[in-house]
């Protein structure tokens, strides 16, 4: 050891790589699996300010292997939790809950809090949390003077708010608690003072409050307003700036690193000064410092130690000027350089923890084991302490521990915990099994090999051999990189973890790809306005990929517009117009690479062009077919001519002329824009293939016919669908499919393999080949069982795929056993509910449908009733065992039988059941009318109901008059016997309108009313209800009689009226009057030559 503390830097170094080696990766498996000491995961701040409002929540959660239990001191004893009932512990953590709902004062709680978890390995604490309770204390009371100051003076009103826990947040408002404006002249200090660099008469007011808000409990308290008066007397001389604060020409102040730094200037002054910065031999810093409060206030965030120095405030007008110097001096409380990490070590092994941190004044490093100061830790030979440092030499099995590292000044402390973790684990390979990695051709691969083990294993690499050489890196993390990758590393690798316990393998895929390369770009294109232009942009990449083709305009996205499409390869941009013109860049995106080009598109004015005729486009010509392999040709054509019409869009038909001469398919369609098709074939075709090209005036002739290509034969690509079984006997299993179509079947000699086996019975497959049928039938299975079912496809080529299987049932049988244990429950007249017991499962001999109840009346109780024999029957789910019958008739015998139904169909009924409905309420009378019985009298006749639904007890009678309002009399109630079917009402005043009521009784009570109406008059009683004359038709006519007549006599008044013209002048003159009597008007002068 002593040759050690000669060189601990040598030693360092040496270290290094062991301690990254041994790092546990974050794999949740296996942070499960390893025993590890506790580590200290979630705790509360350091200062921890409480709302004494609210139950104390102290948080203190850790984790380790095994779990770890917790423990708390407070001001450095122990904290029995049990002694306090207040105080809990949550289940499985170390988090505290004290509750003061039950008055108990949270300053009680107060003070220093240390959590400890701990486990057999070790012990982690937690950093010192210092609790208090937040405090809103109430503003002394004061009496505060009027305050009378002259204009052009400053002014200063003072806050001085209580002191709070954490300090209050102040601002100015007034009674209307609206914030009282500011500006450069009048200011908030960072003291919560109300500055005035110069007052003005306006400023008089008896409302200036200073308000305080406590954070912590949002809370608000005010000081007692502040009342000015300005007088405007004396003449206002101007003057140079001065500061109000600071008050002396030099400050200072100390700032910690990481926190704001604020400097403050204020000046009075008239005019008002205007205040500016300055850093002495530096500049201030632009992305953190700012300007607030009219610029008195100078801001800088997240404070280094470059921010020292001195800075100077100016405050100038046009009288003169002032400056502050502020000398700022930044200090740190301890900040990491690097902090303590978790150490994983195999027994024999070497390895450090550092703890470096630093500060001003430079911190004080001290070492803890297990929360307990290092000296007094038991002695440990393999464990030595340089200074930050930590060495372990020779460690042996027990030798796991927590450190903790203390980094303090002045200003505060750091705490970090840190496991040293003795473990011999095997090796283990964390990167998944059979990783696929794929890359691009000539450019670099990189295969992982995540492992762990302690040991730390040594990783080599294997494919078809062990791996070196200058073609490969091994990076120390257990990666594989090969410079520059080739179709010849495509394969399998397996890398190979060792250390001195075991060995693991993985293996995992390389796969090389094709780059992506495109082949045609887009050319620079000149076009007319209005007219359509086409890029092309024709790529080839892996055919393994999928590839994307994505344009953009001017390195943007397309505009949203539907004359722009995109094709596969090409873009197509309809009716040009000028904003179209720009570049236009295509790229062909794959998973794993791009590659791109661009073209011009120049737009000018189009030229005027004759009419045109619009015809359907000429049949295209020169169909070749090239690229010919099993399953795909590629077709070629050229098209023929547009006839001014644009071509939308090819059609390309086949012909089978194996299977189907004559008759044409449509195969697929193409954009106007290709001339060219990759289609996709089936074995066993004759084809022969033929192109339509379409415009907006429709279709034009077929091409001529390619030349034939016939594709070979080839087993079934796929099986028939639709795979079914089921019974049709209780004794059978009906196998159905879709058959496949001759295009389907690949091949000559179609069949059809059908298997079966019974489900968790039989191991073996029973098969069978059939042709030319869509169904088999298995005969003699046992009664509805489960059979698994293929149904595969071959031909003289082979088999297609192994199928998959479905379930099926062999065929149901009649349930051999009726439901026991029928019940009846009446529950009225007309409802009853019927209960059972469930039949056997074993006795339904198929799946349960449900149960039906049959029932019917077998007569009614009384002999006047019309009730006849109606069969009905209720159904039920399997899953009840009871049900309810409505709508039965009261007062009659029901029988009822219960049977289970699958199905194939019913069971053997129940025994019968007879059940009587009580008595209901009967329907209405059977009919209601009322006649004249004498000149003061009415009679009323009644038959009995058609329903009794019971014996009958008597009828109920009601009138009432009603008055030429519709308004209702006094009501007047009779009862009458049930054998009675009339009554005569005597004594009743003349011309008076009666409405009566009439309804049966049973001893269940009262059924449904009817009701009439009459009136009675001096010779008769008009029966129904009071008719309307002016709805009559003879009343209707009449008047339309007398409305034709006055038309006509106007019409005859109105032709004599116009004859008048040709009457003696006299008579005119009679008509008029005398003229020197009347007024005479313009119209009138015509008249004057007859006076």
């Amino acid at each position: 050891m002593d040759r050690l503390r000669d060189g601990p830097l040598a030693l360092l170094l040496f270290l290094g790589h062991v301690i990254t080696a041994l790092e546990v990766p974050l794999d949740p498996k296996l942070l499960e699996e390893l025993p590890q000491p506790p580590t200290i995961t979630h705790q509360s701040p350091k200062d921890f300010i409480i709302d004494p409002r609210e139950n104390i929540v102290i948080h203190c959660e850790a984790k380790g292997k095994p779990h770890p239990s917790f423990s708390w001191t407070r001001n450095g004893t122990h904290l029995d939790i049990d002694k306090d009932p207040k105080v809990l512990m949550k289940p499985r953590s170390g988090t505290l809950v004290l509750d003061i709902s039950g008055g108990q004062r949270a300053e009680e709680y107060e003070g220093v809090y240390q959590c400890s978890a701990h486990n057999e390995l070790g012990t982690a604490v937690s950093n010192s949390i210092i609790l208090r309770q937040s405090r809103s204390p109430l503003w002394s009371k004061e009496r505060i003077s009027p305050i009378i100051a002259q204009k052009g003076q400053s002014l200063i009103l003072r806050c001085r708010p209580p002191a709070g826990l954490p300090p209050p947040i102040i601002f100015w408002m007034d009674n209307n608690i609206q914030r009282l404006p500011q500006s450069r002249r009048v200011s908030q200090a960072l003291n919560g003072d109300l500055f005035f660099s110069n007052i003005l008469p306006e400023d008089s007011r008896s409302d200036y409050i200073c308000y305080a808000r406590f954070p912590h409990t949002q809370t608000i308290q005010q000081k007692q307003p502040i009342s000015v008066r300005v007088l405007d007397n004396n003449p206002v001389d101007e003057r140079e700036p001065v500061f109000m604060v600071p008050s002396e020409s030099v400050s200072s102040a100390v700032v910690l690193r990481g926190e704001i730094l604020e400097m403050e200037c204020i000046a009075d002054g008239l005019p008002t000064p205007a205040i500016s910065w300055v850093k002495h031999n530096s500049e201030i810093p632009s992305g953190r410092a700012s300007f607030l409060n009219f610029s008195k206030t100078l801001r800088i965030t997240d404070v280094s130690e470059a921010d020292a120095g001195e800075y100077r405030c100016i405050a100038n007008n046009h009288h003169g000027s002032v400056h502050h110097t502020i000398r700022v001096t930044v200090n740190a409380a301890p900040y990491w350089i690097s902090a303590p990490r978790n150490l994983v070590l195999a027994p024999g092994e070497m390895g450090i923890i550092t703890c470096r941190a630093a500060g001003r004044p430079k911190p004080s490093i001290r070492w803890l084991m297990n929360g307990l100061p290092i000296e007094n830790a038991p002695r440990d030979p393999s464990r030595s302490v340089e200074g930050d440092t930590l060495i372990f030499s020779e460690v042996q099995t027990g030798s796991s521990a927590v450190y903790q590292c203390n980094a303090s000044n002045e200003y505060g402390y750091l705490l970090s915990n840190a496991f040293v973790n003795v473990l011999a684990e095997p090796p283990r390979v964390l990167t998944l099994p059979n990783t696929v990695y794929q890359v691009i051709m000539n450019k670099p691969a990189l295969l992982e090999c995540v492992t762990f083990g302690s040991p730390a294993p040594t990783i080599t690499w294997f494919k078809d051999s062990m791996l070196e050489g200058n073609a490969y890196v091994f990076h120390e993390n257990g990666t594989l990189e090969i410079h520059m990758s080739h179709p010849s590393n495509s394969g399998k690798y397996t890398c190979v973890a060792r250390n001195s316990l075991s060995l693991s393998e993985n293996h995992v895929y390389l796969q090389v790809k094709e780059p992506t390369r495109i082949l045609r770009p887009p050319e620079y294109r000149v076009v007319q306005r209005s007219r359509d232009v086409v890029f092309e942009c024709k790529a080839k990449h892996d055919p393994s990929l999928v590839p994307t083709m994505t344009w953009l305009k001017d390195d943007g996205e397309l505009p949203d517009d539907e004359r722009f499409r995109v094709d596969s390869d090409s873009l197509t941009i309809t009716d040009v117009t000028e904003s179209d013109a720009g570049t236009y860049t295509c790229i062909m995106n794959t998973t794993l690479d791009q590659d791109s080009a661009s073209a011009q598109l120049t737009v000018v004015e189009a030229l005027p062009t004759p009419a045109v005729i619009y015809e359907q486009p000429g049949a295209p010509t020169d169909l070749e077919l090239t690229d010919l392999v099993a399953r795909s040709v590629q077709l070629t054509w050229t098209p023929g001519e547009e006839h001014n019409s644009r071509i939308k869009k090819f059609l390309i038909q086949y012909e089978d002329a194996l299977h189907q001469s004559g008759v044409w398919h449509n195969l697929t369609e193409v954009p106007g824009t290709k001339t060219t098709a990759h289609l996709k074939l089936s074995p066993y075709v004759h084809y022969s293939f033929r192109v339509l090209a379409l415009n907006n005036v429709g279709f034009s002739r077929p091409s001529m016919p390619s030349r034939q290509y016939r594709t070979s034969p080839a087993a079934p690509d796929e099986n028939p669908t639709e795979v079914k079984g089921h019974g049709t006997e209780h004794n059978n299993l009906v196998i159905t499919w879709k058959p496949l179509t001759p295009q389907q079947a690949n091949g000559p000699g179609l069949e059809y393999k059908v298997m079966w086996r019974q489900q968790g019975i039989e191991t073996y497959w029973t098969s069978v080949s059939v042709a030319n049928v869509s169904k088999f039938v298995v005969s003699g299975t046992p009664t509805f069982v489960p059979y698994e079912v293929m149904v595969q496809a071959l031909n003289d080529y082979g088999p297609g795929p192994k199928p998959g299987a479905v379930i099926g049932y062999s065929g149901e049988d009649f349930p051999s056993a009726a439901p026991g244990d029928v019940r009846v429950l009446v529950l009225n007249s007309t409802l009853a509910e019927v209960r059972w017991s469930p039949v056997p499962l074993e006795s339904v001999r198929g799946r349960l449908q449900g149960y039906k109840v049959h029932y019917h009346c077998e007569r009614s109780l009384h002999r006047h009733s019309s009730h006849y024999n109606k069969q009905s029957t209720e159904i039920f789910s399997p899953n009840k065992t009871s049900g309810k019958l409505p709508d039965l008739l009261p007062y009659s015998i029901y029988s009822l039988r219960v049977t289970a139904f699958n199905g194939r169909g019913e069971g053997p009924t129940s025994a019968t059941q007879r059940f009587e409905t009580p008595e209901g309420v009967p329907s209405a009378p059977s009919f209601f009318k009322v006649s004249t019985f004498d000149l003061d009298s009415l009679m009323l006749e009644w038959g009995p109901p058609y329903e009794r639904n019971g014996r009958l007890t008597g009828y109920t009678f009601k009138y009432q008059t009603v008055n030429s309002k519709n308004d209702l009399g006094l009501l007047e109630e009779l009862d009458l016997p049930s054998n009675q079917s009339s009554f005569t009402l005597h004594n009743l005043p003349h011309s008076t309108r009666y409405k009566f009521y009439i309804s049966a009784r049973t001893q269940r009570g009262a059924g449904p009313m009817l009701t009439e109406e009459a009136v009675t008059v001096l010779d008769r009683a008009m029966v129904s209800p009071q008719v309307d004359i002016a709805t009559q038709g003879w009343f209707i006519g009449l008047m339309s009689a007398i409305a034709l007549l006055i038309l006509i006599l106007l019409i005859i008044c109105f032709i004599k009226r116009n004859k008048g013209g040709k009457y003696p002048v006299k008579e005119k003159e009679d008509a008029h009057g005398d003229p020197e009597i009347q007024p005479m008007k313009e119209d009138d002068i015509t008249f004057g030559e007859y006076r």
